[in-house]
C-alpha cells in the first residue's frame, strides 16, 4: 500500500542532506556506469575479433614448407622442401569426406603486369576455383575461375578491384580485355573484391595448371589450403581441425623424409586455434572488466551502508520516540530500507541510462582496430541494476535492524 507520509519523510531526509545523498548516488551510479561501459567494450572487442576472422573462412588450414634443420635418415639439414601436386592429391582423396573446400597455391611474387601503357608489380597465384570460398571473396564483374580453365590450361585471369582501379582507370568493365603477365597475354574473365579490404587485393589469380606451366613450376606448390566441414559445436570443430592438421603434418614429413621433431621444414596454421586463443583472451579481459566493475559497485554499496549507519545514528532519538509510541520493529526497518532502496535504485538506473545512451551514441562511431560497435545486452545490464538494488537493500537492512533493536529508554538518552 502506498504510504505518502513515508515518502514525505524520505524526501525530507534527502533535502536535509543533499550533498551526502548526491555523493552516495554518484558512487552507486558510477559503479553501474563503469561496469556497463567496460562490458560494452569487451563485447566490442569480441565483435572486432569475429569480424577479423570473417574476412577469411574461420576454419581455414594452411601448410607451407621451408628448409630442414635436422639430419634424418642420412640426409643433411638445410634441404629445401617442396610441396607437390601428388601431396595435394593424396590429402584431397584421403580426407574427401571431411574437407569442405580445398585449393593448392602456386605463387609468383612481384610479377610484371602490363595493360596498355600502364604497368605494375603484383602477386600472381595459380589456384583452384574453391579458393574463392576459402578467402571469402566476392565477384564484382564477370566470374571466378572454374575447373574447365584448369583442365584446359587456359590463359585467363581474375583481377581485383584495386588492380582494376590502378591499371584501368578509364575502363568501366575490363572483362574480356587482355593484360600481359610476364609478357604473356591473359584474358580477364572477372574482377573480385576481398572483405579484408585493399590490403588483400594485390593478387591476380590464374588457373594452377597455367601458373605452373607459364612460370616453369613443374608440379611444385607453395602452399595448400583446406577448410573442414563444420561440426555441431565449436569444440568438436576445433578437435577435428587439430586432428587433420596433425595427420597432414605427419604425412608430409614422412613423404619428404623430414625428422618428426623438425619444427621448421613443414609449417601449418589453423585459424580455429587462433579463434580459440583470441576467445580465451577476450574471456579473460571480460572477467577482469566484471571484476573491476563489481568492485566499483561494491564500493558504492558500502557507501550506502555507511550512510544508512549515519542516518540511524542521527535519528536514534526519533526512533526511540517512535518505539515508545508503539511503532513496530518492522516499521522501523521499512523506514530505513525505503530510503536505501530509493537512493540505490535511482542512482543505479541513472548510471544505466547514461552508460547505455553513451554506448548507443558513441559505439557505432568508434574506429579502433579490433573494436567494433561496443554494446551490451540490455537484459544483462538490467539484471545487474536489480542485483545492485538488492545489494542496496541488504546494505540498508543491517543498520535498519540495528535501529529496530534499540530500546526506547536507551534511544531517548542518546545525545
Amino acid at each position: 500500500m502506498f504510504d505518502i507520509e513515508r515518502w514525505q519523510e524520505i524526501f525530507d531526509t534527502i533535502r536535509k542532506n543533499r550533498l551526502r545523498t548526491l555523493l552516495t548516488g554518484i558512487s552507486v551510479a558510477s559503479g553501474i556506469f563503469i561496469l556497463v561501459v567496460l562490458l560494452g567494450f569487451g563485447q566490442g572487442m569480441q565483435n572486432g575479433i569475429a569480424q577479423e576472422f570473417e574476412e577469411d573462412a574461420s576454419n581455414r588450414i594452411g601448410v607451407w614448407t621451408q628448409v630442414t634443420t635436422k639430419e634424418h635418415k642420412g640426409l643433411n639439414p638445410g634441404r629445401r622442401i617442396r610441396l607437390r601436386n601428388e601431396n595435394y592429391a593424396y590429402l584431397e582423396n584421403k580426407y574427401a569426406d571431411e574437407i569442405e573446400y580445398k585449393s593448392p597455391n602456386f605463387r609468383v611474387f612481384n610479377a610484371s603486369i602490363n595493360y596498355k601503357k600502364e604497368s605494375g608489380a603484383y602477386s600472381v597465384q595459380g589456384i583452384s576455383p574453391e579458393y574463392q570460398q576459402i578467402e571469402n571473396q566476392f565477384i564484382s564483374e564477370g566470374r571466378f575461375l572454374n575447373y574447365k580453365d584448369h583442365e584446359s590450361v587456359s590463359k585467363v585471369a581474375v583481377i581485383s578491384n584495386k588492380i582494376h582501379k590502378e591499371l584501368m582507370q578509364s575502363e568501366e568493365n575490363p572483362v574480356g580485355r587482355e593484360l600481359k603477365i610476364a609478357d604473356l597475354s591473359f584474358q580477364i574473365i572477372g574482377v573480385y573484391g576481398d572483405k579484408g579490404g585493399e590490403r588483400e587485393e594485390n593478387r591476380i589469380f590464374i588457373p594452377l595448371s597455367t601458373g605452373q606451366r607459364v612460370f616453369n613450376g613443374g608440379d611444385s606448390l607453395n602452399m595448400m589450403y583446406f577448410t573442414l566441414k563444420p561440426m555441431a559445436t565449436f569444440e568438436e570443430s576445433l578437435a577435428e581441425s587439430l586432428k587433420f592438421t596433425e595427420e597432414m603434418e605427419t604425412y608430409l614429413k614422412q613423404a619428404h623424409t623430414v625428422a618428426p621433431d623438425d619444427e621448421s621444414a613443414i609449417n601449418t596454421f589453423n585459424t580455429l586455434e587462433n579463434v580459440q586463443r583470441f576467445m580465451n583472451l577476450i574471456g579473460g579481459i571480460k572477467f577482469f572488466f566484471w571484476f573491476v566493475g563489481i568492485c566499483t559497485i561494491i564500493a558504492g554499496v558500502v557507501g550506502v551502508s555507511n550512510i544508512m549507519l549515519i542516518i540511524v545514528k542521527e535519528r536514534t532519538r526519533e526512533i526511540g520516540i517512535r518505539k515508545a509510541l508503539g511503532a513496530k520493529p518492522w516499521s522501523i526497518v521499512g523506514m530505513i530500507l525505503h530510503e536505501a532502496v530509493f537512493v540505490t535504485a535511482v542512482s543505479g538506473f541513472g548510471g544505466l541510462i547514461f552508460s547505455m545512451g553513451l554506448l548507443e551514441l558513441v559505439g557505432p562511431n568508434i574506429e579502433v582496430d579490433y573494436v567494433v560497435n561496443p554494446s551490451i545486452d540490455f537484459n544483462v545490464a538490467l539484471t545487474t541494476v536489480l542485483l545492485l538494488i538488492f545489494a542496496g537493500a541488504l546494505a540498508g537492512f543491517f543498520p535498519a535492524w540495528r535501529a529496530a533493536r534499540i530500546r526506547p529508554i536507551e534511544a531517548l538518552r542518546d545525545e
